[in-house]
Parts: C-alpha cells; structure tokens; sequence
C-alpha cells in the first residue's frame, strides 16, 4: 500500500490552501467510493479504495487553477497525467497511477482529445476500465473542490456531462447503472 500521508506531505505542504482542499475532496470521493463498495459488495480490497480516492488528484498542485489555489504551469485537463506522472516517479502501485490517469470526468477517448485539441499525450488510454478505476471515476463525480466542499445532485452531474456532449453522458450514465 503506497504511504498516502509521505506522498502528499512531499507535494503539498502543510501551510498551503491547496493542500486542505486535496485532502478533504479526497475524502469524500473515498467515502461515497466506500459506501458504494459496501452497499454493491464489490470485490475490491477497502484500503485500495483509500489509496485511489487520496491519490487521484495528486497532480492538481502543478496546475493553474487559481480558484483551488493551484498556480502550476499546466493546464487542468492534464492534473490526471501529471498526477499519473507522479505517482509513477514514487514508484507507486500502476494501478493507482492509472486511476489518476483516467478519472476525468466519465473517461476520455483519443477522438475526444483530438476534437477538443486538449492537451493530452495520445499514447495511452484515458477511459476507466478496471473496477477500481470506474468506482473513483464515478464516486469523483460527485464532489466539488471550490469551497464550499459540496456533493453534487445527481442531475447537476448529468447536465455537467451532458455540456461536453451525449457520449460522454452516456458513458457517465454507464457508470451510474453500475454503481447506483
């Protein structure tokens, strides 16, 4: 199991706002995640729900995000890469450095990047596909990181995905079939 507290003690220190906003996101994306898991008896280990939920922001701190003061260099879009990145560097477990990869919204597809010229490297996938990385995917949904911290509606979240476009809402209400 990765050393959750040293990994984020080393990127984010105790002083910064960034910093309790990671955590307390974190946090709730690991208890509706947990909850998830309990009510649907899914077959996944509790203390790997944790790493993955504390874990699957871990980039944002190099991002311009000033309204979650972050004041990195890159773009948002790409927290799940860096996030991957990093945790890949410390030589943590893959499968927690793929959840950061692929938690963004309901899954990327490479065509998706490509229309939307986002800034992302094509040479790996961005789109959920073991049950730990659906569950955080899913469960991230729902929580907010501008204060206040707030769970979102479930039709807030559907009219979120349903502005990046029907596929993408599909695939969110994929993960809602699953997971609800």
């Amino acid at each position: 199991m990765p050393d959750i507290r040293k990994i984020i003690d080393k990127y984010y220190p105790a002083d910064a706002p960034v910093r309790g906003i990671l955590i307390a996101h974190s946090r709730m994306v690991a208890a509706e995640a947990l909850a998830i898991a309990a009510r649907k008896s899914l077959p996944l280990d509790e203390e790997e729900i944790l790493a993955a939920a504390m874990l699957h922001d871990i980039g944002i701190v190099f991002t311009d995000a000033d309204g979650i003061g972050c004041h990195g260099s890159e773009p948002y879009i790409r927290h799940g890469v860096v996030g991957a990145e990093l945790l890949r560097r410390e030589d943590v477990d893959e499968k927690y450095a793929r959840v950061a990869e692929r938690h963004t919204g309901a899954g990327l597809t490479h065509e998706e990047i490509l229309a939307r010229a986002l800034p992302l490297p094509l040479d790996r996938s961005y789109m959920p596909e073991t049950l730990l990385e659906r569950l955080i995917c899913y469960a991230d949904c729902f929580w907010s990181k501008p204060r206040p911290l707030e769970r979102k509606s479930l039709e807030r979240v559907r009219a979120g995905m349903e502005r990046h476009g029907s596929e993408i809402a599909a695939r969110f209400e994929a993960l809602h079939r699953e997971f609800s």
